[in-house]
């Protein structure tokens, strides 16, 4: 799936990549609805399908990602909220492994994430990944989600990569799209984000199970 010769740069999502998507998806899905539930006293399930709404109107922008934002929206502290659930956040099998080999190839390795400083700086702090990385780059600092093909120019900017020798390894699939359109060369998805759920569809592209799968040798 990896043709690990031709590549100078590895470009890396975090939330159900690097890390386990399950802690994302409990907490906004679960954790939020139920904290607006109780602070605008309603029942659980007319706040999941209230807060499910305002999700839905946003997805795939920069506001989606944003903890500014949500905190604005829903009149919560998400930071704290995220805090609370903390232990939650996980690497996923075989992560740090294929970090480290990686990294023994002479691979440029970029952490590249829509999400927001808040929530990377928790993220960084819990599962100490971050030194691992040549640099990371948030999308909001360059004013674009990955979801738009723009990025991938504005990124070019920060961090020069060759798309013929660059690898984008990402379980959203309209990222991974838009990288195509951009024409970056090797692209993969995720098979398994949610740990706690099952395979994704992800028939248009390769798709790694494990990254014992794709250890570069």
């Amino acid at each position: 799936m990896v043709v690990w010769n031709r590549i100078n740069t590895v470009l890396l999502d975090m939330d159900g990549t690097l890390l386990d998507l399950h802690f994302d998806n409990h907490f906004w899905h679960e954790h939020v609805p139920q904290r607006y539930a109780q602070k605008h006293g309603l029942a659980l399930d007319a706040a999941k399908t209230e807060v499910g709404a305002r999700y839905r109107r946003v997805r795939g922008t920069l506001d989606w990602y944003c903890v500014d934002y949500w905190t604005r929206e829903l009149e919560l502290d998400i930071r704290a909220l995220k805090e609370e659930t903390a232990h939650l956040i996980a690497i996923r099998p075989h992560v740090l492994d294929f970090l480290a080999a990686v990294r023994r190839g002479g691979k440029r390795l970029v952490l590249v994430t829509n999400a927001h400083g808040k929530a990377l700086a928790i993220k960084l702090r819990c599962t100490q990944i971050g030194p691992h990385f040549d640099d990371i780059v948030c999308a909001h600092d360059l004013g674009l989600p990955k979801e738009d093909v723009n990025f991938w120019d504005q990124l070019q900017r920060v961090q020069p990569f060759a798309k013929n020798a660059s690898i984008l390894i990402d379980d959203n699939l309209d990222v991974l799209r838009s990288a195509r359109t951009y024409g970056i060369e090797q692209l993969l998805a995720v098979k398994q984000p949610d740990s706690k759920r099952g395979d994704k569809d992800v028939a248009e592209f390769n798709a790694v199970g494990s990254f014992r799968d794709i250890m570069p040798t």
